[in-house]
């Protein structure tokens, strides 16, 4: 009986440990700030969220340097890594979705989104993160930040559709010709509903799966301490480094994810026609 209430009372601050770490806790501030009313405070997500601009940034600056010099330049190291990341962004996500004449203009967003995500989603994977208090150690799990990235996309969408066919025009592209008014009674508020359903897909899709991961792993962490056995510290590290790796490969399939389909939602608002 004792073991038991010993195994309860483990479960139970282990529980609040596993919540702890995938989630954002507004209770460690670096910098409390407000304006307007608005917390905008300086969080554990905000810095992560920082860092991965900053390397966003510098992976472009340095990876493009070469041809800055020299548009004629071979590519070598990073820029040549650079090169075909971005062929492959171009030729197998931008351009089938969106066009080939539209590829120059959106190709830098839906590149920018890929190594943004996928440097969010590698960060997470560093332990030195959960060693800093403010929540979970992957921003990308942060629906607020989801939600800002999911956001742009939602604007993003709405230029595309208005670029192509006009302001008026693309609000009525959303309408297929000769439509009974009574169904538009219906349609009408089915296609405003799905311009937000939209984005609320891509924040909940990345967030849901960001998390998943490292709840999986956390709550495995946390067997041999429920069990009190050692034979199962040694499997559930075995087991959690097997699913380390998996969690790279997972990073990488989200990030990939997010930008499929919001070149998929902007090339349905430029090709609303078919």
């Amino acid at each position: 009986m004792e073991r038991v209430r010993m195994s309860e009372t483990h479960g139970e601050s282990l529980g609040s440990i596993i919540l702890h770490h995938v989630t954002n806790d507004l209770n460690h501030k670096f910098l409390n700030l407000h304006l307007f009313g608005y917390d905008i405070s300086i969080t554990k997500h905000v810095i992560m969220l920082w860092i991965a601009a900053a390397i966003t940034v510098s992976l472009a600056i340095y990876g493009t340097r070469r041809y800055r010099k020299n548009e004629n330049a071979e590519p070598k190291g990073l820029s040549h890594l650079y090169e075909i990341l971005i062929n492959f962004i171009r030729n197998d996500i931008v351009i089938p979705n969106i066009g080939s004449s539209h590829c120059q203009f959106w190709t830098p967003l839906i590149t920018t989104y890929f190594i943004f995500i996928l440097t969010c989603n590698f960060l997470g994977l560093i332990p030195l993160f959960d060693l800093v208090p403010g929540g979970s150690s992957t921003v990308t799990g942060n629906f607020n930040a989801t939600a800002g990235l999911a956001t742009i996309t939602f604007f993003a969408i709405i230029i595309a559709g208005t670029m192509k066919h006009g302001f008026m025009g693309y609000w009525k592209s959303m309408i297929p010709g000769g439509v009974p008014g009574p169904v538009l009674l219906i349609l009408i508020p089915i296609e405003i509903l799905g311009m937000f359903v939209r984005p609320f897909a891509l924040t909940m899709r990345l967030g849901a799966n960001m998390t998943a991961g490292h709840i999986g792993m956390l709550a495995i962490f946390a067997l041999p301490i429920i069990l009190a056995a050692a034979p199962v510290g040694i499997a559930s590290i075995l087991l959690n480094t097997g699913i380390y790796f998996l969690e790279m490969i997972v990073s990488f399939v989200q990030a990939y994810v997010f930008t499929l389909l919001s070149s998929v939602f902007i090339g349905m608002a430029i090709h609303a026609e078919h």
